[in-house]
């Protein structure tokens, strides 16, 4: 599988890209997907970003972005690790 899918207004991210952007291993990952302590963000780009699709997930502590063209290869990677102080709540997907 390609790291990310685009089809249909569905996008599918490999689980290993994730956990490694939120540096979790693949069984953390899972157990904190089951539990609701990762939730995701997919944002459509417009304009001069048309055709990109920019990903972002959210852990306890840390935030992992992707940004993917249109064919879902990944064009841009970024993390951001808020330690022991955690995610603050105004980085949070709105609604969770």
């Amino acid at each position: 599988m390609k790291p990310v899918l685009l089809g249909d207004g569905v996008i599918e991210v490999e689980a290993s890209v994730i956990a490694e952007g939120l540096d979790l291993t693949l069984a953390q990952l899972r157990r904190q997907m089951r539990a609701g302590r990762v939730t995701s963000l997919s944002e459509r780009g417009t304009g001069e970003d048309a055709g990109r699709h920019r990903l972002t997930f959210f852990s306890e502590h840390r935030r992992f972005r992707v940004v993917v063209d249109e064919r879902g290869r990944i064009v841009q990677r970024s993390a951001i690790d808020f330690g022991e102080a955690g995610l603050p709540p105004s980085l949070r997907k709105p609604g969770a």
